[in-house]
């Protein structure tokens, strides 16, 4: 699960989680997918380059 907020600068970042992902894992630049959903500031383009979904692999624990 994305977090809502950047923990940096506070901006909503899980809005554009599911287009950024779809469109990375089509092949497209992370950096371009970034630049036209406009994710500009660098502390929230972090957030989204390093979000790495967990949630499948705990699931089987609970």
């Amino acid at each position: 699960m994305i977090p809502v907020r950047c923990f940096t600068c506070g901006k909503v970042i899980s809005t554009v989680w599911d287009d950024f992902k779809k469109r990375r894992d089509a092949g497209e630049n992370p950096g371009k997918v970034m630049d036209d959903l406009g994710i500009t500031r660098y502390c929230c383009r972090r957030m989204l380059l390093s979000h790495k979904e967990i949630v499948d692999d705990l699931s089987p624990y609970q």
